[in-house]
This record gives C-alpha cells, sequence and structure tokens, in this order.
C-alpha cells in the first residue's frame, strides 16, 4: 500500500477515534446531569413530645435537730392605779369643810350666819371628800415589768428538706425539694422542675 494511503487511512481512523471518544463523553456528562441527587444524610429523629424526666441519683434528708425548752422574757409597759396614802379622804373632807364654812359665814347674821357656817362647812366637807376620791381613782402610775414564759423545745429529729441529685444528658446536678421526688424527676432544658412518682 502506498504511503499516501495508510496515512489517509490513518487520520479517519483517528477522526473516528476522536468524534467517538466525544460521544461517550456527551453521554457520561448527560447521565451525570439526570441521575437523581444523592440522599443526604439522615435527619435525627426529632425529640419525642411531653415531659421530659431525669434519673434521681440520690436523696439525701435534711434533717433539724431537736431543740431544749427555752425561756423566754420581754419588758412589758404596765399603767395600774397608784397606791392611796388617805383611804378615807381626810384631807379633802377637811379642806372642804373649812372652805365651806368660810363662805357660810359670809351669808347672814347672827344665829342665820351660824346656821349658814355649819351648812358651809356640812357641804364643803362632801365636797372635799367627793373630788378628792374623784382624784385617787384617775390617779394611776406606769412601770416597766419584765415577764418571762418557758417555751418548749421539740422532741426528736424533723426533716425539712430533701436534697436531691439528678442525672440528665450525662450532666449530674442537685436541688433541695420539700418532699423525696422518688426515682425520677421532671425537667426543663435540664434542670428539675416537677418530681415524679415513683416508677
Amino acid at each position: 500500500m502506498s504511503r499516501l494511503k495508510i496515512s489517509v487511512l490513518n487520520a479517519g481512523l483517528g477522526a473516528a477515534l476522536v468524534l467517538s471518544l466525544s460521544a461517550c463523553n456527551r453521554d457520561a456528562n448527560a447521565d451525570v446531569a439526570n441521575a437523581p441527587a444523592p440522599a443526604s444524610a439522615p435527619a435525627a429523629a426529632p425529640e419525642p413530645a411531653g415531659p421530659k424526666y431525669a434519673r434521681v441519683v440520690s436523696v439525701d434528708p435534711v434533717r433539724q435537730a431537736a431543740t431544749a425548752a427555752q425561756k423566754e422574757c420581754h419588758d412589758e409597759v404596765v399603767t395600774r392605779r397608784a397606791p392611796v396614802k388617805d383611804q378615807h379622804q381626810i384631807a379633802g373632807t377637811a379642806i372642804g369643810a373649812v372652805a365651806g364654812g368660810l363662805l357660810g359665814n359670809q351669808i347672814g347674821g347672827g344665829k342665820g350666819r351660824t346656821l349658814a357656817t355649819v351648812a358651809g362647812a356640812v357641804g364643803g366637807g362632801y365636797a372635799g371628800h367627793e373630788i378628792q376620791e374623784r382624784r385617787q381613782e384617775t390617779n394611776t402610775v406606769t412601770s416597766t415589768v419584765r415577764k418571762c414564759s418557758t417555751v418548749p423545745g421539740t422532741s426528736g429529729d424533723k426533716i425539712v428538706a430533701y436534697d436531691v441529685r439528678y442525672e440528665y444528658n450525662g450532666v449530674t446536678r442537685s436541688i433541695s425539694m420539700d418532699h423525696d421526688p422518688g426515682d425520677r424527676v421532671e425537667v426543663q432544658e435540664g434542670v428539675s422542675v416537677v418530681s415524679d412518682a415513683r416508677q
């Protein structure tokens, strides 16, 4: 064969090979473009609705020790009637009689003056007695008195609270509660909010 034929044949084979490769690449690109998108990573399962619970690790009662009886004292202001020095109101009677007698003596003359003086003395004495008696009843004194009483103590230890340790998502926390929560506690954002009955 002549060289010219061989060259033409080689050129034809080369062109056929280039066209063939080009067609293959087009088919491959079309397959990639038409292929379904790869599946993404599976979505995390949503957390179940409803309350969340943490596991109680320990419950320690907090006790208040018994107390002994104690004496408690306080000052109290007391107002009482002042003691009466003249129980029969002699001073008031005497002063009233003298004053009444002097006034009665100013009235009339002779026997009338004497009667007026006696009447004035009797009336003045009675009035003086009554005035002194009323003053004695309203006369008060105030004093401070210290009063004491015994307050009974408490007997035996008394549980006043519970120190609770619980675990939620690998984190251990503590809380003080007014009752024993049981084996689990309800939580919100990892913090105990409500206790649950024993399971």
